[in-house]
């Protein structure tokens, strides 16, 4: 065999640009709606990116601090280039290295063209407008505009290598069922850390016609002015301040800076092209058949809970969408705490929120549905199918609502309304299930083929994700009035609300029951149809 010719170095920079233009023009044409939602998305991106960048520009001689702004913009900007790869580096496939491994390519073009294909698209151009912001809020004459000049640009490939140096290092990593699993675990993080930026800035932005103040922002600014690449862009406020030496020496860290990150990159990359994935070299050892845990039901339904379970553990989307139900509840209630709103009713929204995992039930198995249709043959296996699922997520949804019903008593010193809380928020998980199963036989949608954790459903589905998410979420409210209108007579006429604990579980346990019954029913008659859509790719 003769070994495959190495391509000419400027041959592989061109054919990797020109990758890049081609799956950005492939993706586009995939459906006018897609092009549209792209062409929409970047285009409000810019003008969103304008508006700050005037806004940084405009601080710039009438507030006090207006560069520590700049620098807090710079700053939270090269968090996201740093920690985006991390949590979304399945979404772009472009920046995956693995995907040429078995390619004859040398690590220094491989670099060079990567790091261009990197420079292209609304990402890069949104970073550049909002760094060029950053850096006029702190510029004075023509010393700024021209360390402007090397340090704008310079900032920018420093935030793009960063989010590609990052994404190659840990490339093995994150397309592994951990890696996604981190992917998770990282994007509730960032929407934290979201919430709690929005809560700080209004301490600064200030409310109801107060001055601005960026006065707090002074102690962190001074501490990541000296930071690269953040350093760059601030070197324009420090050249028109005529400490030139200094301006160049934040030049000069930022330059160093990029030095450091192309060449973990190219190592990441020669690692990766000559050294073989660990998981290919394990040694294939039998593994016993393993049995279910003695505390799950017996027969299929004990079977159904145990396999559900594991999809809710070991499947990135199923475990996404689940912490994200957490979630969701864990950022509002913490956001209501900083604000000085909390109540310890929010627990009905965990019960929600839970229950939804429920919906679609069949979606989430794919390709394999064809096991579970095939074994539905009496009205007693659809029953036992629906209740081994059900189960599985009152398993973990019930303690999650108990210690988060805790935690939100102890926070907010409300220890007497904990029991009425507590039955109205299972009360609402009951119902849930009843309609997620309901919903999961009469209107079950596709879920995309990869193992993307950010994608839930594969597209052309919007109709039946909305009937899903809002039907069942109006639905939970409609039916849980009863056990709602109690506790609402008990609260303003200072009635009893202790019976809430008792009737929340007893009426969300009797309409689940029912709403898996119903779901049984038909389930037999559409299977053929469940099994269509769960297949479908």
């Amino acid at each position: 065999m003769t070994a495959a010719a190495v391509p000419d170095g400027r041959t592989v920079v061109r054919a990797l640009v020109a990758l890049k233009l081609r799956l950005l023009r492939n993706g586009l044409r995939r459906s006018p709606g897609r092009t549209a939602v792209y062409v929409i998305g970047g285009v409000v991106g810019l003008a969103f990116a304008g508006g700050i960048a005037f806004a940084m520009a405009m601080l710039n001689g009438r507030y006090a601090g207006s560069a520590d702004a700049g620098v807090m913009l710079l700053g939270v900007l090269t968090l996201g280039w740093a920690a985006l790869p991390l949590f979304l580096f399945s979404s772009d496939e472009s920046s995956d290295p693995t995907r040429l491994t078995m390619l004859p390519l040398r690590p220094g073009p491989l670099l060079r063209g990567s790091l261009l294909a990197a420079l292209i698209g609304p990402g890069p151009l949104i970073s550049l407008v909002l760094v060029t912001g950053a850096a006029l809020s702190g510029a004075q004459g023509g010393a700024s505009a021209a360390a402007a000049v090397v340090g704008v640009p310079l900032a920018v490939l420093c935030l793009v290598t960063l989010s590609r140096a990052v994404a190659a290092g840990n490339a093995r990593m994150l397309s592994s069922r951990r890696g996604k699993d981190f992917a998770i675990f990282g994007g509730l993080a960032f929407a934290l850390l979201v919430q709690v930026a929005n809560v700080g800035s209004q301490s600064i932005l200030g409310r109801h016609g107060e001055p601005l103040n960026l006065g707090p922002l002074e102690p962190i600014a001074s501490v990541l002015r000296w930071i690269p690449p953040i350093s760059a862009a601030d070197a324009t406020r420090t050249a028109g301040e005529g400490r030139y030496a200094l301006a160049l020496a934040q030049l000069a860290a930022a330059g160093v800076l990029l030095g450091l990150l192309l060449r973990w990159w190219r190592g990441s990359l020669q690692e990766l092209m000559v050294t073989a994935d660990s998981s290919t070299l394990e040694v294939a050892r039998g593994v016993q058949a393993s049995r279910g845990p003695r505390f799950l039901p017996a027969g299929r339904t004990g079977a159904v809970m145990q396999r559900h379970l594991r999809y809710a553990w070991r499947e990135p989307r199923a475990k996404a969408a689940l912490f994200t139900s957490i979630g969701m509840t864990l950022v509002i209630c913490v956001l209501s705490m900083v604000q000085g709103w909390s109540s310890v009713y929010l627990l009905a929204m965990t019960g929600t929120f839970l229950g939804l995992q429920m919906l679609n039930l069949f979606g989430m198995d794919g390709s394999a549905f064809w096991m579970v249709a095939a074994t539905l043959c009496t009205p007693a296996d659809a029953r036992d199918e629906l209740r081994g699922r059900a189960y599985a997520v009152l398993s973990y949804a019930v303690p999650v609502t108990v210690v988060l019903g805790l935690v939100l008593a102890a926070a907010t010193g409300d220890w007497a309304g904990l029991p009425s809380a507590l039955g109205l928020a299972l009360a609402m998980l009951g119902c849930g299930v009843a309609l997620g199963a309901v919903f999961s036989v009469l209107a079950p949608y596709t879920m995309p083929a990869d193992s993307n954790p950010m994608r839930n459903a594969a597209p052309g589905q919007g109709g039946l994700i909305l009937l899903n998410q809002f039907g069942s979420m109006i639905g939970v409210a409609l039916l849980t009035l009863p056990v709602g209108g109690y506790l609402l007579w008990a609260l303003t006429s200072d009635g009893p609300t202790w019976p809430v604990l008792l009737l929340g579980p007893l009426y969300g346990g009797l309409v689940g029951a029912l709403g898996l019954r119903l779901a049984a029913t038909r389930l037999l008659e559409r299977t053929p149809e469940i099994l269509a859509k769960a297949i479908e790719r």
